[in-house]
């Protein structure tokens, strides 16, 4: 390789992996045993884990129709749909949590309806958590099927449809399988992203041990108060994270990217 690509890929390198080096050089490696058995620690990953999955899940039920307008349909302002679509991913996830609660909130647009029909407020319970880690986690899913089905060879959903297969029949036995492996990578990165999520759920949940408290929130307060515990906490979600991509980077997002 051209040392002026080199140098730089090099130092592109220390920069990212220097600091999870430092989490575990740094980590109490001798009381990580009793502090990872502590009931805080389980009920915040145990809350994480939950709702970055149900996070996922609305992903998929949302996301994938959605990324499918923005790639076959040609309806007009597809473009500004995109745009509005993918801005989570650039917005700061606090102000994303601000915009949840004026629509969400109890004296919100969408809110206070739902307040006055059910007597149901959604800030600061666990479905909240799940509704702020969906917000911010959609876009990479959309992303990523919207590209998968761009690439699909769309000669396949044609000679399904000259055979008499109507849309819908299409979508299911053709499209689908033929983007599964976008599907699966949007998936995993949506599950990643609502796992680390933070600024939003803070914003619009609130930080209640049990109820809303998630890993990343649970290392912010232990941060204050306990240092060492945040660096437990931090690993478990690190070797989570890393469990993760390494397990389905090979199976799917290589087979996605492929695609």
């Amino acid at each position: 390789m051209p040392a002026p690509l080199l140098v730089p890929a090099v130092l592109a390198v220390a920069f990212l992996v220097l600091p999870l080096v430092g989490l575990v050089v740094r980590a109490p490696w001798s009381d990580l045993g009793s502090r990872l058995v502590e009931p805080a620690v389980g009920q915040a990953l145990r809350l994480s884990l939950v709702a970055a999955t149900l996070a996922t899940l609305l992903s998929l039920v949302l996301g994938v129709p959605l990324a499918w307008v923005l790639a076959r349909s040609r309806m007009p302002g597809r473009s500004v749909l995109r745009a509005l679509v993918t801005v989570p991913l650039v917005l700061p996830p606090v102000v994303g949590g601000v915009a949840l609660f004026l629509v969400l909130g109890r004296q919100g647009i969408v809110g206070s309806w739902l307040y006055e029909t059910t007597g149901y407020a959604l800030p600061f319970t666990t479905a909240a958590v799940v509704v702020a880690e969906t917000f911010v986690a959609m876009p990479f899913l959309v992303i990523s099927v919207e590209g998968a089905l761009r690439a699909a060879d769309a000669r396949f959903e044609d000679a399904a449809a000259t055979l008499g297969a109507d849309r819908w029949t299409t979508f299911r036995r053709v499209t689908l399988p033929l983007v599964a492996p976008g599907i699966a990578a949007g998936a995993v990165l949506s599950w990643a992203r609502a796992l680390g999520e933070f600024g939003a759920t803070i914003t619009f949940a609130g930080n209640f041990p049990g109820t809303t408290q998630t890993m990343p929130l649970a290392v912010y307060l232990a941060l204050q108060s306990d240092p060492e515990a945040a660096i437990v906490l931090s690993l478990v979600l690190l070797a989570v994270s890393l469990a993760t991509l390494l397990l389905l980077r090979d199976r799917w997002l290589g087979r996605a990217v492929t695609t």
